[in-house]
């Protein structure tokens, strides 16, 4: 229930229930008072504790910022560089965040504390003060009317009128305050609606002002965080080869330590006790020790491995003479004294072992260690790029392509050993070879992927060969996607002709398989995986080397996205030719392009038909062959790769696009897809293949809901990025061939074709 009125009229009457309504009315006014002191406590704790929040988290940010990532290895991805700057693109936007949040709380001193404690202090304050005068001159006044009243009626009448006079005067001054302080209390009453709620208002206005600040800041975000969820994806499927080959290089290490030495500029090294005199006797100092044949110069440097710390400078000396110390010349055993061209007298030295001794006096005598560098497989040198080696590969993609391009991990899951062997001893057999032209259908898919891979890793070296290891990783670690392509280009024209025909001929096969990868779930990036250290073997097996590996399935990656490039044409062509390939413009007449910017994951299956129509448009076919041999014999006669077209000739124009020309008509996700990884999952189904031009296209009703079957970052801002599993709104097909247009959060773009399912 409301308060009462206080009326002007009875402010004369100054009756009980005049009183009684008027107190009501300073009730509630005590009320209102000790709500907006708390309120005013509660709003000054609040803006302390953002201050201390926007505190903490812009030291978080700092946090963040100063981080920086050191992967393993003398380059990073392209997946490691984006996850690398992540914190700081983290940091950034935390900062952005709390540069608003400032802006909030310096206002809302402003906005809030100042017009509720001036409200507090000017109106109910001086309501206050006008109680104060009022209860005084009701005081007043009754003291004078009772004065008044006691006069004698004996007294004068001119003394009595100007007693009735001055009464009058009490009363009527009485009656003013009593106006002005009823006045005063419906005022402040009255003003408490909008001037105690409009600051509060205002305050709220900031703090929605702050959160969406916060939303844009998500939404300028958000392409930023699906290119880093695929690079997260993509590193994490990476790490799980990575820790496998390096758990097993662990394991072989624990088993034979000495068969896995690191290749080094030494001839020996390791840890030696070196005998020194002192003033009162001798001791024994641990040194590092370096030995080079070739120079006979001996490095030692005094280390402690308990405090991690030199403990001295480095000493080098000139070998003259090794000679072993006699078990009974001396207390210590292992002991080999040195003698040196630079430095008098004799070194007496420990080793710690007898075995550690014969390999530092083998050593020091001239002789060479004996190195294990990477043995590969036992049976390797039976498997050899023959005729016999052809057929054997050309039987095992022949069954794969025609009973089980689909099935589900395809060269991923891995046969029983036991019938792996057989089958390579059976399909090895000159007897058996020459018989059976085809692998028997008995044999699982498995076993014969298995049976593939193996016969690769028996080859006497890898397909790649070690002498261009190197080279190769040194490729994929190109800042530029097209210099990658250019110099792997190169590299594979220089390789011997079989390994070059063997590795066409399997690229051709990845390719294939990947082409199918809605089915087998095998992309271009998990094809990379599985043959990356097939394909391509350091010649010494070390950590780091295994932390080249995923480079090794880049250079996979991009032998099988440009295999028809890279096998069918030479790598320097003439300018007309180089400008026909290189520089393809978008135009409304291409394919539906691929939205990913990212390198190494889309590619592209050019159909017989088209390949032909490709190669008769970029080069006769009677001047092919000549041109071919000749280009292929001048590059076999040179050690160094030709350089790439792009520095050939200066006046080449060569336009990247910024999204291929063509998209295959099951694109490759940007992510792998596995059944391991949970944010990426394939269709149970195949998806039927969408086209403009058919009857049957699940475009032909406009508008409507469709979902994404794979994540995709936008090149271009007419396009939209998302992730697999988004829903977008009111799909329809755009004016570009092969796109779709649709709405995802409120903005409207294109969105590629065969990324999508229809709902």
């Amino acid at each position: 229930m409301g308060l009462p009125a206080l009326e002007f009229s009875d402010c004369c009457l100054d009756s009980p229930q005049f009183r009684e309504r008027l107190k009501s009315h300073e009730a509630e006014l005590d009320k209102t008072n000790k709500f907006i002191k708390e309120l005013i406590k509660d709003g000054k704790s609040l803006i302390a504790a953002l201050k201390n929040l926007s505190s903490a988290k812009r030291k978080f940010a700092d946090s963040l910022n100063d981080f920086k990532f050191r992967c393993i290895g003398d380059a990073e991805t392209d997946d490691e560089i984006c996850i690398a700057k992540s914190l700081q693109e983290f940091a950034a936007v935390l900062r952005n965040l709390e540069d608003e949040r400032m802006r909030m709380i310096e206002n809302a001193g402003e906005v809030l504390i100042t017009p509720l404690e001036k409200f507090r202090k000017e109106q109910i304050g001086a309501a206050k003060e006008a109680k104060k005068k009022y209860d005084k001159e009701t005081e007043k006044y009754c003291g004078v009317l009772e004065k008044h009243l006691n006069l004698s009626s004996k007294k004068k009448e001119s003394q009595l009128q100007e007693a009735d006079n001055q009464v009058d005067l009490v009363q009527q001054h009485f009656y003013e305050v009593s106006l002005e302080y009823v006045f005063k209390v419906q005022e402040v009453q009255e003003r408490k609606m909008f001037e105690f709620v409009e600051p509060l208002l205002a305050f709220l206005q900031g703090l929605f002002t702050f959160y969406h600040h916060g939303y844009e800041l998500a939404k300028d975000f958000s392409d930023f965080k699906t290119e880093l969820t695929i690079s997260i994806q993509n590193t994490r499927s990476r790490f799980e080869g990575t820790r496998s080959e390096v758990e097993s290089l662990m394991r072989k290490m624990k088993e034979n330590p000495h068969e896995h030495k690191n290749i080094s500029p030494y001839t020996m090294e390791g840890y030696l006790y070196v005998q020194e005199k002192r003033h009162f006797g001798t001791s024994w100092v641990k040194h590092y020790c370096m030995y080079q044949s070739e120079s006979k110069r001996i490095t030692m440097v005094p280390f402690d491995q308990k405090s991690g710390g030199k403990g001295g400078e480095d000493e080098a000396i000139i070998l003259k003479s090794c000679t072993r110390r006699k078990t009974d010349s001396i207390e210590k055993r292992f002991c080999f004294d040195v003698e040196a061209v630079d430095r008098p007298g004799v070194i007496t030295m420990q080793a710690l072992s007898e075995e550690d001794r014969r390999l530092w006096m083998e050593a020091m005598d001239g002789r060479e260690p004996v190195y294990n560098s990477n043995k590969d497989n036992q049976s390797e040198g039976t498997a050899q790029l023959d005729n016999m080696g052809f057929n054997i590969v050309k039987k095992c993609i022949h069954a794969v392509a025609t009973r089980g391009i689909n099935e589900q991990g395809l060269y991923r899951i891995v046969g029983v050993n036991s019938r792996v062997q057989k089958l390579l001893s059976i399909l090895m057999d000159p007897k058996t070879a020459e018989t059976e032209d085809e692998i028997c259908a008995e044999w699982e898919i498995k076993t014969i992927t298995s049976a593939l891979k193996t016969y690769l890793r028996m080859l006497p070296g890898p397909l790649m060969m070690y002498q261009f290891q190197r080279s190769f990783i040194k490729a994929a670690k190109l800042e530029n996607q097209e210099s990658r392509i250019s110099e792997i280009h190169s590299l594979v024209h220089r390789l011997p002709e079989k390994n070059r025909q063997m590795l066409h001929l399997l690229m051709n096969h990845l390719a294939n398989v990947a082409k199918n990868h809605k089915q087998n779930l095998m992309t271009v990036a998990n094809l990379g995986v599985v043959f990356g250290p097939t394909l391509m073997r350091p010649q010494e097996e070390t950590v780091a080397a295994i932390m080249d590996i995923k480079f090794q399935n880049i250079v996979v990656e991009i032998l099988i996205e440009n295999h028809d490039k890279i096998f069918n044409t030479v790598p320097d062509m003439p300018q007309s030719n180089s400008q026909l390939l290189l520089s393809r413009k978008r135009s409304t007449d291409s394919k539906p392009p691929s939205c990913s910017e990212r390198p190494l994951t889309l590619f592209h299956t050019v159909q017989p038909n088209e390949k032909q129509e490709n190669r008769n448009s970029v080069i006769n076919s009677s001047l092919e062959s000549v041109i071919s041999s000749n280009i292929n014999s001048f590059v076999h006669s040179n050690s160094t790769p030709q350089s790439n077209m792009n520095s050939s000739d200066p006046d080449l124009e060569v336009i990247k696009p910024n999204r291929p020309n063509s998209l295959p008509q099951n694109p490759s996700p940007t992510s792998p897809l596995s059944p391991s990884w949970p944010m990426f999952s394939a269709p149970s189904s195949p998806m039927p293949t969408s086209s403009t031009s058919s009857d049957s296209s699940p475009i032909s009703s406009p508008f409507r809901k469709a979902r994404a079957l794979y994540a995709c970052k936008a090149e271009h801002d007419s396009e939209l990025s998302f992730t697999a599993g988004t829903i977008f709104d009111n799909v329809h097909p755009s004016q570009e061939p092969g796109w779709l247009e649709g709405t995802l959060n409120g903005k409207t773009g294109l969105i590629p074709e065969n990324y999508v399912e229809f709902l």
